[in-house]
């Protein structure tokens, strides 16, 4: 029997990182994987193919507006979904072969099949091919992930009733889409068919899309997609989903008790996403899982078996690839010792739409039902010379701080590149900085990052300079 001194199930980000950490740090390490490839849910049917798409689909859209650029194109553009598509694949595979190539670099032992606890430092590994085999480990981390959730009177059929790892796959651009759900995965795969020409309608159980995120970015991202095309039904609970040849009948009620009915070709079921312990046996090695199916863990990461932790989707919080990376270091840590720490508030939210979404910190409702004192800086894209310059006019920064202290409490950003420019937010707010700390700042002009300096100085003293 093969012996180590960490065995990690699950090969997504926190799984695999954590792999990397473990043997930076000295650690004989085993990572097991119950499909072909590593990489998880976001390398292969998650965050990366949808990426892909959403940049694929995007290059298609700007095509609209090159003439106002003086490009002028002579010829019919088209879209070839499976060149797209294989694209997306093949962005995917090169992504998943890297992490062989990490796992071999740091002599990582990788082993392929299901794996399930025999007892606390026995896993057994069933195998495609039929076989099995049991390895030792005197720690054992579990990432193992989460799938797709749906409502217990649907039946997804994978075929026209799909999830988002249907979505990615498809062989035609659906005539019309009917997504339940907007939260980011929705929305984001939404974005993709819409442009591609389908007609595009979200249902929505609460009051808006995004509802994780400040009420404000909503706001905004609602009133860019419907621009666009896309169609919104809030505050409506579906009723039923029903498939009849290639016709899904999805039908909803809305605030007043009035039922809705939408047709479409296609439905994708995008309602959330379930923590993954199916065959993991836990309870054999005294491993404690909640009534919401996560695995029960303290503040180090800890499960009710003191060698044995949890990271990522299957534990409490954000279901996000970097806050699975940030545990699964973490993890490894402290297994060697060390004393690590993630500060939870200041993990980044970012929709990959265009606009860009993108959050870290508190909404100004959390800081309303908090109770805390807080003031309130906004500057909108619109007034950017880099904006102007490339036409990406959508959008706006919000920055909130301590009314008293300055403090940046939160940052709230829709607009060109905002997922690469909530790093600079995450930093500052790192070190505590105050809005007037970021106003000081030198930013290069003409950058959107100058929406972040500009917001900041409207929260200080209302002081911003080109608005």
């Amino acid at each position: 029997m093969s012996s180590f001194d960490v065995v990690i199930i699950g090969s997504g980000p926190g799984g695999y990182v954590s792999a990397i950490r473990c043997a930076q740090l000295g650690f004989k390490t085993a990572i097991i994987e119950k499909y072909s490839t590593l990489g998880g849910t976001c390398l292969n049917v998650g965050c990366i193919p949808s990426k892909a798409l959403l940049s694929s689909s995007h290059h298609y859209s700007e095509i609209a507006h090159f003439a106002e650029h003086g490009i002028e194109l002579s010829g019919e553009v088209k879209v070839n979904l499976e060149k797209m598509i294989a694209r997306k694949q093949a962005v995917v595979d090169q992504t998943s072969g890297g992490i062989n190539y990490l796992m071999d670099k740091n002599k990582v032992t990788v082993f392929n099949g299901l794996g399930s606890f025999v007892d606390a430092t026995h896993v057994a590994i069933a195998k495609a091919d039929g076989t099995s085999e049991t390895i030792e480990g005197k720690n054992i981390i579990i990432a193992t992930g989460s799938k797709p959730s749906s409502l217990p009177f649907i039946k997804i059929d994978k075929e026209r009733i799909i999830t988002s790892t249907e979505a990615l796959a498809l062989k035609e651009v659906p005539k019309h889409l009917v997504i339940i759900g907007g939260g980011v995965i929705g929305i984001e795969l939404g974005q993709v068919y819409l442009r591609l020409g389908a007609q595009v309608s979200v249902v929505e159980f609460m009051d808006r899309i995004i509802p994780g995120m400040d009420s404000s970015l909503s706001k905004e991202l609602t009133k860019v997609l419907k621009k666009q095309g896309m169609k919104f039904y809030t505050s409506h609970k579906v009723q039923s989903v029903e498939r009849a040849g290639d016709v899904v009948t999805v039908k909803a009620e809305n605030a007043k008790g009035e039922i809705i009915t939408l047709e479409g070709d296609y439905s994708l079921v995008s309602v959330g996403r379930r923590p993954y312990t199916d065959g993991l046996n836990a309870d054999k090695a005294g491993v404690k899982i909640s009534d919401r199916g996560q695995v029960e863990v303290n503040d180090h990461l800890q499960t009710s078996v003191f060698n044995i932790y949890a990271i990522g989707d299957v534990v409490r919080g954000a279901m996000l690839a970097h806050k699975a990376e940030e545990e699964g270091t973490m993890v490894a840590e402290i297994i060697a010792g060390q004393k690590p720490h993630i500060d939870y508030n200041l993990i980044p939210g970012v929709v990959y739409t265009w606009p860009e979404v993108a959050a870290v910190g508190q909404t100004e409702e959390q800081l309303k039902a908090s109770g805390v004192e807080f003031k309130s800086g906004s500057f909108p894209f619109k007034a950017l010379g880099r904006a102007r310059a490339s036409g990406d006019l959508d959008g706006f920064v919000k920055i909130l701080a301590d009314a008293k202290t300055d403090e940046v409490l939160g940052v709230h950003m829709i607009g060109a590149r905002t997922a690469d420019l909530i790093a600079e937010a995450v930093t500052a707010m790192e070190f505590r900085a105050s809005a007037e700390d970021i106003s000081r700042m030198s930013h290069a002009h003409p950058t959107f990052a100058e929406a972040i300096k500009e917001a900041a100085l409207a929260a200080t003293d209302n002081r911003a300079l080109h608005v």
